[in-house]
């Protein structure tokens, strides 16, 4: 392929904390330094920043003026800011902030375009372009010499449930060819052009997204992604105590928690690089020596590794004393969320009924129009998803605790041999921080799962 030749490479990603204060981006400078070889550095936007910029496209969308200049204010400030604490130059500064200007005039321009979808996702990306600019000039101030790219000249990606890397790859050989060759290229994650050229997103997160399909594009050594936290943990550190940082995972176990809600990978990272076997390595910005998670085909440990929890669920429920057996029931049923393009999570049978559990629900009442000639349909909002993971954990021994938890909480649904490295709950969100905590202490605490499968 184009760009085989470039294997020694690394992409390294920083996500927007890794790049929220000026401390933090001369941290990042130092792990760029510190690692030898050629890279393409993928940014975030600064922290804080895509959230105001969805806050500006929905005061664009109401037509709420006095909140959109606000917002559009607090957004010039916070860069301002930024670069006046980050270069000592008094030159270089007004250098940085004459360019940055230029791109906020963009900014400004580009709110008096038509209102739809492309204005909206126009706006939204502007966080990356702004620091990945700031960032670049800083890095040539203390002596890094880079390049910077622009990720709408390659990130040619018309389908994000589906990404084809190959044009990718050719728009990425073209441009680095094109430009000065250099150690350090630095790029901008999270926007795509779309299939109707048109500027898009990668979705929330998904500057992670974009760290690996320029990984698969370029075939390279590995992936790095840096964030605040050592890696995947075994439990979600936000609701459960003395959790620990997993060493390894393989694709597969990291592919499952990353769709059911751990929140330190976008769900689908893993899937570009998954195929050319590229490595990806999770790392803490803030303590870089530690060793974070590695990501890879590699199978270390079987059993239990880890557990995650997924908001948002809503659980449907298609009871049919006439239909359900009957042959093609299925079929219409599943056509009925196919033709609202919504994925399902979970589903069980019975003999009378079918329940079943989404996580997107803008189409939720044309799909209950539409269900409701199946049989006698029941709602039940606000659940939430608890997956425990591990590579055939299904076959460990120590598993069986898990059902335990049906003593202390209400499990609504039980997914269970769908997948050999994945055994899925569904609980009322109030009682999912009970039910994290419950089998933390059942499955890890009491040290029933021995050490190698942490």
């Amino acid at each position: 392929m184009h760009c085989g030749k470039e294997k020694s490479m690394k992409v390294l990603k920083f996500g927007g904390t890794s790049v929220g204060t000026p401390e933090s981006i001369k941290s990042v400078t130092d792990i760029i330094v510190s690692q030898p070889g050629r890279k393409i550095v993928v940014v975030s936007a600064m922290s804080g920043v895509t959230n105001l910029l969805v806050r500006l496209n929905g005061a664009l969308a109401e037509g709420n003026e006095a909140e959109a200049s606000i917002v559009i204010e607090e957004i010039r400030q916070k860069h301002l800011d930024l670069i006046s604490k980050l270069f000592t130059s008094e030159e270089k500064k007004k250098a940085t902030t004459d360019l940055f200007e230029s791109y906020f005039e963009m900014l400004l321009e580009t709110t008096e375009e038509e209102p739809g979808a492309v204005r909206e996702a126009s706006v939204v990306t502007f966080g990356e372009t702004f620091l990945s600019t700031i960032f670049s000039n800083y890095m040539e101030a203390v002596g890094v010499s880079n390049t910077l790219l622009d990720a709408r000249d390659f990130m040619h990606v018309a389908s994000v449930e589906n990404p084809d890397i190959e044009p990718v790859e050719k728009l990425l050989f073209e441009t680095l060819h094109r430009e000065v060759p250099n150690e350090v290229y630095l790029t901008q994650g999270f926007v795509r052009i779309d299939r109707n050229k048109n500027i898009n997103t990668l979705n929330r997160g998904g500057s992670d997204f974009t760290a690996t399909i320029i990984g698969a594009a370029i075939n390279a050594q590995e992936v790095q992604i840096w964030t605040d936290i050592d890696g995947f943990h075994n439990n979600d550190p936000r609701y459960v105590e003395n959790t620990t940082a997993l060493k390894q995972l393989t694709f597969e176990e990291a592919a499952e928690l990353a769709y059911f809600g751990a929140k330190i990978l976008h769900p689908q990272t893993v899937s570009p690089v998954k195929e050319k076997n590229i490595p990806i390595f999770l790392k803490n910005t803030f303590t870089p020596d530690a060793p974070g998670t590695k990501i890879s085909s590699e199978i270390q440990a079987h059993g239990l590794k880890a557990i995650s929890a997924k908001d948002g669920i809503t659980a449907i429920k298609i009871k049919s004393n006439r239909m359900l057996m009957a042959h093609g029931f299925l079929k219409r049923i599943f056509d009925v969320f196919d033709r609202y393009e919504t994925a399902i999570d979970m589903i069980t049978t019975s003999e009378i009924a079918i329940s079943l559990t989404i996580d997107d629900c803008r189409n939720l009442q044309q799909i209950l129009d539409e269900l409701n000639e199946y049989g006698e349909i029941s709602v039940d909002r606000d659940h939430s998803i608890i997956c425990i993971v591990g590579e055939g954990v299904i076959n460990d021994r120590h598993t069986f605790r898990l059902f335990e938890l049906l003593n202390d909480i209400p499990v609504r649904m039980i997914s269970y041999g769908g997948s050999s490295n994945n055994i899925s709950l569904l609980v009322d969100t109030k009682n999912k921080i009970k039910a994290l905590q419950t089998l933390n202490r059942k499955l890890f605490e009491e040290k029933l799962v021995t050490e190698t499968f942490y």
